[in-house]
């Protein structure tokens, strides 16, 4: 039976991802040696180095001026990174989930932290908008997808200040106007690659402006200069995560990335709308989630949760157990999800409705 995988994170990646990685343990790059043993500096692993981020840069358009850098210890090491770099005296963050609060909760560390506005009012069903944010603040941080909660900022906010977003879970799933942020980052292990290498887009002249002083490994110019090799980077996620940049130019880029992303969530929120037996737990389909899609059974049907998990883990889908600040069920439909997957889970919603 065919599985088809829903899971938040580490989650689906490519079968191309796959493929080329499984041959590069073996025997990477001709060298017959597996990628897990060579090198971080050898020219075989390099030139890995160099073209992921000059991928990134081209599927991205970044701007001139910005540093691309792969870098470990996921977003909740960036949590700190950004503001002991950016950070002078205060900082604004947008509340739109557990994510955004840990990094808020970072954040603090350094100087004022502005909370702009939250939705921990509704359990994060929501994105706040028509908030204030003040001008002398250094940037706005935001989380532009929330896995555990479903939403998502769908546009690169106009704030007057500089931008920094943590985007692990959309990166690469649509066009981004880079040139509106100081900062982007981004763990791997959602739409990019396997866990253990984070993204980080940096715009070089935002850099070098606070007075504090900062430890070798957490200043991002170290490893600027050192072309992420400062230290020995995680070679085998940098190695896929490059299979994954190279299928998404194959597939026409972030732009056709977009309109498969929003023909998936458009099939699978229009059942949940339908379906007498589902409830979305985002109530406006202008905050839902292309990436993460939360739902639970309807009021009148709530006995029958585990009825459903099992009757689904009995069709193959695997990982659709929501999280537990939420409940329910979570189908993550990140870029490498094929539409028939999406559509598998639909029909097995219908089958479920029939019977009941």
């Amino acid at each position: 039976m065919k599985k088809h995988n829903f899971y938040a994170g580490p989650s689906i990646l490519p079968e191309f991802t796959k493929e080329k990685t499984a041959e590069a343990v073996i025997n990477f790059a001709g060298t017959g040696l597996s990628v897990m043993e060579v090198s971080h500096r050898s020219k075989e692993f390099i030139a890995v180095m160099d073209e992921a981020c000059a991928l990134v840069k081209e599927l991205l358009h970044v701007p001139e001026g910005y540093s691309v850098l792969f870098l470990q210890g996921g977003a909740s090491l960036q949590f700190l990174m950004v503001p002991y770099n950016l950070m002078g005296k205060k900082a604004a963050y947008l509340n739109t989930g557990s994510w955004a609060s840990k990094a808020i909760k970072e954040a603090k560390h350094f100087g004022e932290v502005v909370e702009v506005a939250s939705s921990k009012d509704a359990n994060f069903n929501y994105i706040p908008k028509g908030f204030d944010v003040p001008a002398d603040a250094d940037y706005l941080h935001i989380t532009s997808n929330n896995t555990i909660f479903g939403t998502e900022l769908l546009n690169d906010p106009d704030v007057g200040i500089p931008l920094v977003a943590d985007m692990s879970s959309d990166i690469f799933s649509r066009p981004v106007d880079v040139a509106k942020y100081n900062l982007i980052y981004a763990g791997a292990q959602k739409n990019l690659g396997p866990s253990g290498a984070t993204l980080v887009i940096v715009k070089d002249d935002a850099l070098g402006k606070v007075d504090r002083p900062i430890p070798t490994m957490l200043n991002y110019k170290t490893h600027i200069d050192s072309g992420s090799m400062f230290n020995t980077p995680a070679t085998l996620p940098v190695f896929a995560s490059l299979q994954t940049l190279r299928w998404l130019k194959e597939n026409g880029g972030v732009e056709a990335m977009e309109k498969v992303n929003i023909e998936k969530a458009n099939l699978l929120y229009n059942e949940l709308d339908r379906n007498k037996l589902f409830v979305p737990t985002v109530p406006n389909p202008e905050d839902r989630s292309r990436m993460n899609v939360t739902f639970v059974m309807a009021p009148d049907y709530t006995e029958l949760e585990k009825d459903f998990l099992d009757f689904a883990t009995s069709k193959g889908m695997v990982g659709i157990k929501g999280h537990r600040s939420v409940g329910g069920f979570r189908a993550s439909i990140y870029n490498a999800m094929p539409v028939e997957s999406v559509k598998a889970l639909v029909e097995t919603m219908q089958d479920f409705e029939k019977n009941k």
